[in-house]
């Protein structure tokens, strides 16, 4: 039967049905966002779509942030906004979707087009009769943007919309005036699928390509693979995976790609962050003779101290539609197609390279009286132990953001963080997006909803957020404990911004504190019913946690309170910046720009920054075929 005749769809609907419909059609079943005077026709509709339901989020900021966490896992997010004080409230969250490339269809409810046309003065508006500037100012955080105006071929605007928000990975603006919600539409075109097919690369640009990597891969001797963000973005895991394990490679992921490959196979090496990096990682990337950056982000740490950069000269880069082998620059290039003519043309005969296993994790050998108190970086080496398959882990920008990167992913585990971007309070809307997602996915069983979630017995959701960046986005664990969801939220109290404070201590600055809170009361004060809560102290504390059978299960949802040192930060941030400081004694051998690729390892203009790449792009794709 066709998607109508299941539905039992009459033979005209409304825009606004089609709309949800199309959602619905691609298992997009919760929607994010707060109702307000210009959006509530809109969203009247979505009750009339059966399988769908309205978050209702505590405010438009997190809201982004939830569509955003949800989109990494099933695809694509969806957040509705009002006009004008809703959509800028949102903007922040959105632009962290653009940057870190993540699909977001962003609906605003506007006033009706008469009051557009006539330049009324409305609330919510500038009082200057302009309409069009909140539109223009979402312009440059989206990949496309639109009113649906059009009564004739509205039905097209909305499928281009959803189309190309889960094709290209990035925000998509849709204005939907409140005179249009109820444009009547032939329901008929729902059973025409959307074009979601792969995008196709030029079949002689990608031969030229294909023949570049793979002469540098059956050349060099000491090589490196390094797996972004975008790797998990558009559905390259089990492409990257196999090539990975044909090559024997050593593989590396950024802190946005953790948990993009299995860090379980004999090839992996731990995570690659620059300067950040720990010394066995940088002993491998730093001296490879050639390196492959696979979904590459431009992802960087750069400050006074800290930088993100390849020293390698002999390099590839492949970003989501770009590939940059030295100073040659194809665009309009996808990632997928082209791993896929990799596989199919890789001669494993022909590499030189002789694969050396990766030592294992070093583990602490010294047993901890249970009466001592905790430190970052016991914490982290203990509960790499606690984690397992399926585990989808999000960490904030901070000190667990940082300390993630020294813990290894059981196979299937994912990693969610927001490194790019770093907006503090994001982790927290992120787990509220996820869990749902989760929730979905378990409410579906066996259906695969997305390239990185397998079929598990039981996801967990758990969620390391430090207590400033908690106080930022709080609300939120109301809208959690309203839909019963059961993520893991583990506080970590030290006291306020503790990476600032270590990083800036000559300064004894109060602006690094926060009001202390009742952390575990707010359990109670946003009335939830099925829940624990603990407050760990000692290494006791945390063992007898980590070993409780029960603890594991996640019937409920759990908050944990660990308290650590104001000053406290995991080791291998210390190590560095204290390494970091020797150098800038002297002068440097980095830049700020997040990639090297030049004869030399010399500062010149061989350097690429993102804004050269974004040059770059748009130059090829003018004059690619």
């Amino acid at each position: 039967m066709s998607y109508t005749e299941t539905n039992a769809l009459p033979p005209q609907i409304t825009i606004s049905e089609y709309l949800f419909h199309r959602l619905k059609q691609l298992h997009i079943e919760t929607i994010f966002g707060l109702s307000g005077e210009y959006n509530m026709p809109l969203i009247d509709k979505l009750y009339q779509v059966h399988n769908l339901r309205w978050a209702g989020n505590a405010n438009e900021l997190n809201a982004a942030y939830a569509a955003d966490g949800y989109a990494r896992l099933k695809g694509l997010g969806v957040l509705i906004t009002t006009f004008g004080v809703g959509e800028l409230s949102a903007l922040n969250g959105v632009a962290g979707s653009f940057a870190e490339h993540v699909g977001l269809l962003h609906i605003v409810g506007m006033p009706p087009t008469s009051a557009q046309t006539k330049q009324l003065l409305l609330h919510h508006t500038l009082g200057n009769g302009d309409y069009s500037v909140f539109h223009r100012i979402a312009s440059d955080i989206a990949v496309y943007n639109t009113v649906i105006d059009d009564t004739d071929l509205c039905f097209q605007e909305v499928d281009k919309c959803i189309t190309l928000a889960w094709m290209e990975q990035r925000p998509v603006y849709m204005g939907m005036p409140v005179n249009q919600v109820n444009l009547l539409v032939d329901s008929k075109f729902l059973d025409i699928p959307l074009d979601l097919d792969m995008f196709e690369n030029a079949t002689e640009v990608n031969s030229e390509i294909t023949n570049k990597i793979l002469q540098k891969i059956y050349k060099c001797k000491h090589p490196a693979i390094v797996v972004d963000a975008c790797t998990i973005r558009h559905e390259c895991i089990d492409e990257v995976e196999e090539f990975c394990r044909r090559t024997k490679f050593p593989v590396f992921v950024t802190p946005m790609g953790k948990g993009a490959i299995n860090e379980n196979t004999p090839h992996f090496g731990g995570v690659f962050m620059g300067s950040l990096s720990s010394p066995s990682v940088r002993e491998v990337v730093d001296f490879a003779d050639f390196i492959i950056v696979i979904g590459s982000m431009l992802s960087e740490f750069s400050t006074s101290t800290f930088h993100f950069v390849f020293k390698v000269k002999d390099s590839v880069l492949l970003f989501s539609d770009l590939v940059k082998i030295k100073n040659s620059v194809y665009a309009n290039i996808h990632i997928k197609p082209l791993m896929k003519s990799l596989l199919h043309s890789l001669d494993e005969s022909k590499i030189k390279y002789i694969f050396e296993e990766a030592p294992s994790m070093i583990l602490p050998k010294t047993k901890i009286p249970d009466d001592v108190l905790l430190r970052q970086e016991w914490v982290w080496n203990e509960i790499s132990h606690w984690f397992r398959e399926g585990d989808i882990i999000i960490t904030e920008i901070g000190t667990s953001a940082f300390g993630i990167n020294q813990t290894r992913f059981p196979n299937e585990a994912q990693g969610i963080s927001q490194s790019l971007w770093g907006s503090s309070g994001y982790s927290l809307g992120a787990c509220l997006g996820t869990s749902f997602a989760i929730q979905e996915f378990e409410r579906e069983h066996n259906h695969n909803f997305h390239r990185h979630t397998q079929n598990v017995e039981k996801h967990r959701v758990i969620l390391f957020v430090g207590d400033g960046a908690f106080q930022l986005t709080m609300q939120e664990l109301s809208t959690i404990i309203r839909w019963n969801l059961t993520p893991y939220i583990f506080v970590l109290n030290n006291e306020g911004y503790s990476v600032d404070r270590f990083l800036h201590p000559e300064a004894n600055a109060s602006y690094y504190d926060i009001q202390p809170w009742n952390y575990l009361d707010l359990m109670a004060t946003f009335n939830a019913k099925n829940y624990e809560t603990k407050k760990i102290v000692t290494v006791g504390d945390f063992r007898d946690m980590v070993q409780d059978p029960l603890f594991a299960i996640n019937d409920k949802i759990r908050m944990v309170e660990i308290l650590l040192p104001s000053t406290d930060v995991p080791q291998a941030l210390v190590d560095t910046w204290k390494l970091e400081k020797e150098k800038h004694k002297r002068p440097s051998e980095y830049s700020v720009s997040p990639y090297l690729d030049s004869d030399d390892h010399s500062q010149s203009s061989a350097f690429v920054s993102p804004a050269e790449i974004e040059t770059d792009r748009k130059r090829a794709r003018i004059n690619t075929p």
